[in-house]
């Protein structure tokens, strides 16, 4: 019976998660121009914090109950399909143009708090030997203290976006109702991420996978499906901001918020794959750039998501030959 009902769940979890990112995405985009906010700065907060906790959920079960394998490979997992996967799918369905901040200043963040994540878990730096320890409830703090500083350069951005408002905001706009739809959107969101990463989880045990495939594979593509179909539904919407910057967005998240209260919560040693896993993470980021300097263009093209969807392909390849 027990069984039957994970099955159940997970064919919900799936409609859960397509309502709940359409009422998360057309509730904060509405709120945005209300509130003379941009659509990229509430894509990089209320939509970026919504649709990472299924992350934020998995990774404290899982590092409570010592699942560190499935804790990082949520993390790095889930930022690889960001990217290469959602971000890659986005730009097939439509182009996707980024404005200066996004290329200066967030996706450079985003490739700043991976190289702070790597370089954490490969020094031991508060005792006296350099060697491979992971990161450490001090490695969680620092690594949250980096995130309070992204969170202020949000903070500054949205103030500066109010500042040089230049058209009045509609005031036609139900603002009580627009919050309780991005509440129930992440309601939404929640569960549905949950029940369909629990249903994954069953099912990959059933076959006989490892715990660090599981976490950087299943567990990170269902707790990934939030940010898919929020930003799948934004793109197909004309939504660019709000595509691009719930990926970038839920990168910084995952690696600054997430990991780093995770090891707070319990300590993350790491393998040497792991810094295999971190690079693909890296690579994720810097091969937006790269593109778009190729291309000559501050856009994300309909061939740069093929590029991305087949070395995530190449990856997913890659795992199953490691085990």
């Amino acid at each position: 019976m027990e069984t039957v009902l994970i099955y159940v769940l997970f064919f919900v979890g799936f409609v859960l998660l397509i309502k709940g990112a359409e009422f998360l995405v057309e509730a904060a985009s509405a709120l945005a121009k209300v509130m003379g906010i941009s659509d990229m700065v509430i894509g990089l907060t209320i939509v970026s914090i919504g649709t990472s906790l299924p992350e934020l959920i998995v990774n404290i079960l899982a590092s409570s109950q010592g699942n560190v394998d499935i804790a990082i490979g949520n993390v790095y997992g889930s930022n690889i399909v960001n990217v290469f996967f959602i971000l890659g799918l986005s730009a097939i369905i439509r182009n996707l143009p980024l404005s200066k901040d996004t290329v200066i200043a967030e996706i450079p963040f985003s490739i700043a708090a991976i190289m702070i994540v790597g370089f954490l878990g490969n020094a031991e730096i508060w005792g006296d030997n350099d060697t491979l320890e992971g990161l450490s409830r001090y490695d969680g703090f620092l690594i949250l203290f980096f995130f309070l500083l992204f969170f202020a350069y949000i903070i500054m951005t949205a103030i500066n976006d109010r500042n040089n408002q230049t058209e009045a905001p509609p005031s036609t706009i139900n603002k009580l109702r627009e919050w309780s739809l991005i509440l129930a959107g992440i309601a939404m969101l929640f569960f549905g991420g949950k029940w369909v990463v629990d249903g994954a989880v069953h099912f990959a045990t059933l076959l006989g996978m490892s715990e660090a495939f599981i976490g950087l594979t299943i567990v990170a593509i269902g707790t990934s499906l939030p940010e898919l179909m929020t930003s799948v539904v934004a793109a197909r919407k004309g939504n660019v901001d709000v595509a691009v910057g719930n990926v970038v967005g839920s990168n910084i998240f995952n690696l600054l918020w997430i990991l780093g209260l995770s090891a707070v919560i319990s300590p993350l040693p790491m393998n040497k794959a792991n810094n295999i896993d971190a690079f693909m993470v890296l690579m994720a980021s810097t091969i937006i750039i790269l593109l778009m300097i190729v291309s000559r263009k501050l856009e994300v093209k309909r061939w740069h998501g093929v590029v991305y969807i087949l070395v995530y392909v190449g990856y997913i390849i890659y795992l199953l030959k490691r085990g």
